[in-house]
Order: C-alpha cells, then sequence, then structure tokens
C-alpha cells in the first residue's frame, strides 16, 4: 500500500468506527482524544507514549464545532479534516476519527479501548469519560505532561512582537 493511501485509510467516519472495530478484536486499543488544533512536539511526544501503551492507537478529535464551543470562536486554528489529515500522517497513529460532542462519550462507546490515554494535565476521577470507561474495564493512563508546550503557548508567542 502506498503511503499516501495508507495516509487516508487511517481517516475512520464516525459510522465506519464499530464495522473497523470488529476487524482488530483481540488486539489492545490505546484511545486518546482532543483538539489537536496546532501539532506540535508535546501532542508528538505523548502520542508516541501513548501507543506504546497497547498494539494500536486511536485518536478521537473534536468537531470543529466542538473546538469552538471548548476553546471560543477564533478555534479552531485548522480544520477538523486537516487536524485529521496530520495526525494521520505520525507513525504511532493508527486510525483517527472526529467526534461532535464536547466530551468523547459516545465515541468511547464504539472504539471500546483497552487503554484511555491522557495528558499528565488531567486527573482521572475528573474526566468526564471516567465512569463509562470504569464500566467497560479499560486502564485509565495519565502521561506526563510536556512542559512548556501548547497550543495556547504558540499562539500567544505568535501574537506577540518579536
Amino acid at each position: 500500500m502506498s503511503f499516501y493511501s495508507n495516509l487516508h485509510s487511517k481517516i475512520i467516519s464516525f459510522d465506519q468506527i464499530e464495522s473497523k472495530r470488529k476487524d482488530l478484536e483481540g488486539k489492545r486499543i490505546v484511545f486518546t482524544n482532543g483538539c489537536f488544533d496546532i501539532l506540535h512536539p508535546g501532542h508528538v511526544t505523548y502520542l508516541a507514549q501513548a501507543r506504546d501503551l497497547g498494539d494500536l492507537l486511536w485518536i478521537g478529535v473534536n468537531s470543529d464545532a466542538s473546538v469552538r464551543r471548548l476553546k471560543g470562536e477564533s478555534r479552531p486554528i485548522n480544520s477538523c479534516e486537516d487536524r485529521m489529515l496530520v495526525l494521520a500522517g505520525l507513525g504511532s497513529v493508527d486510525f483517527v476519527s472526529s467526534f461532535i460532542e464536547d466530551t468523547p462519550l459516545e465515541i468511547i462507546k464504539k472504539v471500546k479501548p483497552s487503554v484511555h490515554s491522557k495528558g499528565g494535565d488531567y486527573q482521572v476521577e475528573t474526566l468526564p469519560e471516567y465512569q463509562i470507561l470504569k464500566e467497560m474495564g479499560a486502564d485509565i493512563q495519565i502521561l506526563p505532561f510536556v512542559l512548556g508546550k501548547s497550543t495556547t503557548k504558540i499562539l500567544e508567542k505568535a501574537k506577540s512582537p518579536s
């Protein structure tokens, strides 16, 4: 398979998740989610660490409308389609799907991960998805936060005069 066709085969529509999931029985699926508006070294490091927790990494990406509700009217900078394509280009990423809600509850129900991973700026018990993951028996892993690397800091730097 060419790199180009493989890139696009990693992007799974919300409606195709259950079908793709059936093909992955027996695999240890790691799931994470986020806006991933401007990909930076903190994201790349985090996603590589998350991928190491299982057989494959599936990312849930907030839709444009969801990002606007969570981050404000000036966001996202990059469209959901662009954000998914950039993520699909990473070697650590196996599948990418978008979701329209502000929390990943519905996509988690479809992906049924063995492991749910979040960055160090989160706490397990305060995750909106905590209860459903606990009921599924999923392992929840909080990975170290990469200090000084964030989309917000990039945007602040871009706005400030040099």
